[in-house]
């Protein structure tokens, strides 16, 4: 069987770095970054014009239609461009929730993620690390309790709570008993948040108020397989960049490049990647054709590129030497990214473990 991409989703790739490449090179990704919310409403409209917000939108609802492999090549572009843009959750984790929930829910909701007009935030982080001060709870109809690390908060109207495995809320920003607080982390390209719920009554629950086997099984498996295509992004720009610099910069009256041990740091870089490659191509490929494979997959996915991502962000910041640790050069944008990328839905150490767990009992 022929796991390679489809010439559509190769155009797809390439449309979507060019476009980027043109409208949110390095110096623009750090205006977006600096400002509140690291949202550019121009930027995201271009996305939703490209087809890429609503990527996941079934084609009755206005969108693509299309499949979680190509959401993650989407995916993988956005973190090779450090995009500050609001993709994992508005345009991955909504509409794979959402595709559970009723008729009325996926009319309301849908058509708006694939126009570009509908933010979501997502918070299911408790589901995979417990914590003694957090963690949310029904309390006669009623949310209490907080949330760490809600994703794409920044502009987010509205939110997915995942009470338990069963039950997500649909939570509006604004809703009575209701805090928010950004939340600052080593990434500014995105923004993360806490959300305290004090007697919070939600709009809606997703497929109705008993909610849907298995749902939030469903999203945590989409959110990894989307981080490790983040990842994967982040670390083919990461490469490039070391490559690039070891080309161009001179010591001793020769450049860098010729020396063997800066070959050696690049060709385990891209060692360790490119093998890599074809578990989240299938990882994503079991999230529609062999979901039952899917949640151990992206447990597998997530952990490993964690784990890689990691060894290349550093390497490709020790070929550039010290200029790589400064904020003045561009790399620490990368670096910074797959930092985060590396905690959210999970580390290596608790994925792993998760996996043991449903693998083996």
């Amino acid at each position: 069987m022929d796991f390679g991409l489809t010439d559509e989703q190769k155009l797809l790739e390439q449309t979507l770095r060019r476009l980027l490449g043109e409208v949110a090179p390095p110096l623009r990704v750090r205006e977006i970054m600096n400002g509140e919310t690291a949202h550019d409403p121009k930027l995201w409209a271009q996305l939703a014009e490209l087809g890429v917000a609503g990527i996941l939108v079934p084609e009755a609802q206005g969108g693509g239609g299309l499949q979680m492999l190509d959401a993650a090549l989407a995916m993988q572009s956005l973190g090779h461009g450090a995009t500050p843009a609001p993709f994992l959750a508005t345009s991955v984790l909504a509409p794979v929730a959402l595709a559970a929930g009723t008729p009325a829910q996926q009319g309301e909701w849908l058509p708006r993620i694939a126009a570009g007009d509908a933010l979501l935030g997502v918070a299911a982080s408790e589901l995979v690390c417990k914590r003694a001060d957090a963690g949310v709870r029904v309390e006669s109809g009623r949310l209490q309790g907080k949330a760490y690390f809600v994703l794409d908060a920044g502009v987010a109207q509205a939110f997915l709570v995942a009470v338990d495995r069963d039950r997500i809320a649909l939570v509006p920003r604004d809703a009575a008993g209701l805090g928010v607080t950004l939340l600052t982390t080593i990434d500014r390209t995105r923004r993360v948040a806490e959300l305290v719920f004090e007697g919070t009554t939600p709009a809606e629950w997703i497929g109705g108020r008993d909610g849907v086997p298995g749902i939030a099984n469903r999203l945590l498996a989409a959110g990894r397989i989307a981080l490790a295509a983040d990842i994967l992004g982040a670390c083919e720009r990461a490469v490039e960049m070391a490559v690039a610099y070891a080309k161009q910069r001179e010591q001793f009256g020769r450049t860098i490049a010729t020396f063997q041990a800066v070959k050696h740091l690049c060709a385990e870089m891209v060692a360790e990647l490119e093998p890599a490659r074809s578990l989240l191509w299938y990882a994503a490929y079991a999230f529609d054709e062999r979901p039952e494979e899917a949640p151990l997959l992206a447990l597998h996915a997530k952990a490993h590129f964690a784990e890689i991502g990691t060894f290349i962000v550093r390497t490709a910041t020790e070929v550039h030497g010290g200029i790589g640790f400064t904020d003045a050069y561009d790399l620490q944008l990368w670096f910074k990214r797959v930092g985060l990328d590396r905690q959210l839905l999970g580390t290596p150490e608790l994925l792993r473990a998760e996996a043991a767990t449903l693998q083996f009992g």
